[in-house]
C-alpha cells in the first residue's frame, strides 16, 4: 500500500526537507520551501546478495558509435539557426515566454509546415476546436498533425504507443500530471517528475519533444530550477506584446551554440520570419533629427544595425531621472560618467532617456559609442548624419576599445547604404580594407569621435 507524506520543496533549486526553512540550505533565496504532498511507493525487496540485477553493462568509448545523425528540417531558418541546425533525434526541448508571446502559434504553425513527419500535438490548456480555429488563420496548414487533449501523463504515453509519432509537442508542462503523485498539476514535484519520465522516454525511442514552459513574474522558467537541467536546450521566446518583433533566444543547448537569435514578427497570419532584421530596425525618417545613432551590433553570428536614441533634459525635480529601455541601466550610467569625467560635459542635473528602437534588448558593448554619441547629439540639440553607423566599446578612461567581428559589422553597414562608418583604430590591424567601399573613420579616444560627428 502506498504511503502518503508531506514534504517541503524548495521552489528556485527543487531542494527537499522534511519541514519548512525560511531560507533554503543550497541555493541560499529566503521563504521558497513551499508544501508538496508526495506518494512514496513500497521499496522492492533486496535481492539476497545485496545486489541488483543492472539493465545495462558499462562500455568503452571506443564502442560507442558517435556518427552524427541528420537533423530534423523544421522548415524555418530561424528556429533552425537557433536550435543549432535542426532538431536533435531524442533530444527534449524547452520553449518557454510571457503568456501571449506567441509560444503555441510558433510550434503549430512550424509543424504544420512538417507533412513529411507524423506529429502529435498535446494540448493541455487548449481545446482541439481552439487549436482548429487557430490553424485556420495561420497559412502553409497541413492536416495531418494530430491533436490529443489530455492532461495525464500515462494517458499522453499509451497516444504516443498507439500513433508511434516522429515529433512529440507538448503545451505545456505545468498542466500535465502523473497518478504516481498526489499533488496538483503544476506544482514542483508534479514538474520535475513528468519532465523526467518524458527524457526517458525520449532517450530510449530517440523521439524529440518539444514542452512549452510557462514564465514565473520574474521572467524566468516557471518551476523547480532542475527543469532547466533536465533537458537538452532551453529555448526563449521574448519580445513586447505591444511590439510586433519577438525574438528567440537560446539560453541552453547541448547540441549548438547559446549565442544564436531568431527573429520573428507578429502578423495577423501568424509569425513571419525576419531574414535581415537591420532593415526592420531603422527608421528611415529620423534625418535633421538629434538623439538618434546608428549602431553595428552583433548577436549570435548576425550583425544588424540598430537605432539607438536618447533624450536629456534639464531636471524638473531635485534627483535627475537615468532610464534605459533595452539598455543596461548601470552600464548607461558608467558611460554617463566617462563623459562628464573624461570630456568634459556637466549632465549631473539632467534627466537622461535611452531608449534601443524596436523593443530590443541588446548586451553587445559594441554600441557603447552610438549610446554616447545619441546622448551627447540630444543634449547639444545636434543632429548626427542619417549615413553614419559606429561601433566602439567605450572604456573608463575616456578609449574606445576594439570589437570582434569587424569585417561583419562594416559589410552590414555597406549593405544598407552608409557611406561612412567610425570605428575603434586597433581594428584597422590585419583589415583588409580593399574590398571595403564604405569611408572607414578610426578614432581612438571619445573626443575624435565627437570631432568628427559633430565638428
Amino acid at each position: 500500500m502506498a504511503k502518503e507524506k508531506t514534504v517541503y520543496v524548495c521552489s528556485n533549486c527543487g531542494q527537499e526537507s522534511p519541514k519548512w526553512q525560511g531560507k533554503c540550505p543550497s541555493c541560499g533565496q529566503w521563504n521558497t520551501f513551499v508544501e508538496e504532498i508526495v506518494r512514496k511507493e513500497p521499496a522492492a525487496r533486496p535481492s539476497l546478495t545485496g545486489l541488483a540485477k543492472a539493465k545495462s553493462k558499462p562500455v568503452t568509448l571506443n564502442e560507442i558509435n558517435a556518427d552524427d545523425e541528420p537533423r530534423i528540417d523544421m522548415h524555418d531558418d530561424e528556429l533552425n539557426r537557433v536550435l543549432g541546425g535542426g532538431l536533435v533525434r531524442g533530444s527534449l526541448v524547452l520553449l518557454g515566454g510571457e503568456p501571449g508571446i506567441g509560444k503555441s502559434t510558433l510550434i503549430l504553425q512550424t509543424v504544420l509546415r512538417m507533412p513529411e513527419k507524423r506529429i502529435l500535438y498535446i494540448s493541455g490548456e487548449e481545446s482541439a476546436r481552439q487549436l482548429k480555429l487557430r490553424a485556420d488563420r495561420l497559412t502553409h496548414t497541413s492536416s495531418d498533425c494530430l491533436i490529443a487533449c489530455e492532461t495525464s501523463l500515462e494517458q499522453i504515453f499509451v497516444h504516443i504507443k498507439n500513433t508511434q509519432p516522429d515529433l512529440v509537442i507538448i503545451d505545456s508542462i505545468q498542466t500535465i500530471s502523473t497518478e504516481s503523485l498526489e499533488s496538483s498539476p503544476g506544482s514542483i514535484a508534479q514538474v520535475r517528475e513528468c519532465a523526467a519520465s518524458i527524457l526517458r522516454f525520449a532517450k530510449e525511442s530517440h523521439t524529440p519533444v518539444i514542452l512549452i514552459g510557462h514564465i514565473n513574474k520574474e521572467g524566468s522558467i516557471a518551476g523547480p530550477k532542475v527543469l532547466e537541467h533536465i533537458v537538452d536546450t532551453v529555448l526563449q521566446f521574448e519580445g513586447d506584446q505591444h511590439y510586433m518583433y519577438r525574438i528567440l533566444r537560446s539560453i541552453k543547448n547541448r547540441f549548438g551554440s547559446t549565442a544564436e537569435l531568431g527573429i520573428y514578427e507578429m502578423r495577423q497570419d501568424g509569425l513571419r520570419q525576419v531574414s535581415n532584421p537591420s532593415e526592420l530596425l531603422l527608421s528611415q525618417d529620423h534625418e535633421g533629427m538629434s538623439g538618434v545613432a546608428i549602431a553595428s551590433a552583433i548577436e549570435g553570428i548576425r550583425p544588424f544595425l540598430i537605432e539607438t536614441q536618447a533624450l536629456v533634459s534639464s531636471a524638473v525635480y531635485g534627483n535627475p531621472q537615468r532610464s534605459a529601455t533595452g539598455f543596461d541601466t548601470r552600464r548607461m550610467n558608467m558611460l554617463l560618467a566617462v563623459l562628464e569625467k573624461r570630456v568634459g560635459f556637466k549632465l549631473a542635473q539632467k534627466d537622461v532617456f535611452l531608449n534601443i528602437a524596436g523593443g530590443l534588448k541588446v548586451n553587445d558593448p559594441a554600441i557603447d559609442l552610438a549610446v554616447i554619441s545619441a546622448i551627447l547629439s540630444s543634449n547639444m540639440d545636434a543632429a548626427i548624419e542619417a549615413e553614419v553607423c559606429m561601433a566602439g566599446e567605450v572604456g573608463l578612461s575616456g578609449e574606445i576599445r576594439p570589437v570582434n567581428r569587424i569585417e561583419q559589422r562594416i559589410g552590414e553597414a555597406e549593405k544598407l547604404g552608409f557611406r561612412q562608418f567610425i570605428l575603434p583604430r586597433q581594428n584597422l590591424q590585419g583589415l583588409n580594407t580593399a574590398k571595403i567601399k564604405i569611408e572607414l573613420i578610426p578614432v581612438r579616444k571619445v573626443e575624435e569621435a565627437f570631432r568628427c560627428l559633430f565638428g
